[in-house]
């Protein structure tokens, strides 16, 4: 009988500790200047929303990067100077994991993928 009344209160516990409790308000995530802050804190949820924000600045400049007109130099340019900074926003403060870490390369190389585009090596082109 001890037992039951137990796990129901620490059931409680654990779901009253995955809400942000401010005043009488709950939140799940609470966005701060840009930051996204949970109960938890961790970053996890954060670095994924900062890669969709990258994908969405990518998108936004696609068709200079993808423009035979600009240089590589411009656009690494481009990448560094823009779509960079929207990714590592307040990354100062992230604890990375493993597979945080690794997330960010996957977009970072995906990134340079698309501006260095298709190499050609002895006649055989290779991405």
């Amino acid at each position: 009988m001890k037992t039951k009344p137990n796990i129901c209160k620490y059931r409680e516990q654990e779901q009253k500790k995955t809400h942000l409790k401010i005043d009488n308000f709950t939140f799940e995530n609470f966005n701060y200047l840009g930051s996204i802050l949970n109960a938890d804190n961790k970053m996890n949820i954060e670095i994924a929303e900062r890669i969709v924000k990258g994908n969405k600045v990518y998108y936004a400049n696609a068709k200079l990067i993808k423009s035979k007109f600009l240089k590589r130099n411009t656009k690494m340019k481009i990448y560094k100077k823009i779509i960079r900074p929207v990714v590592t926003y307040s990354s100062e403060t992230w604890a990375l994991t493993a597979r945080d870490e690794n997330n960010l390369l996957i977009f970072e190389r995906q990134i340079l993928r698309k501006i260095f585009g298709p190499v050609n090596i002895d006649n055989i082109w290779r991405i």
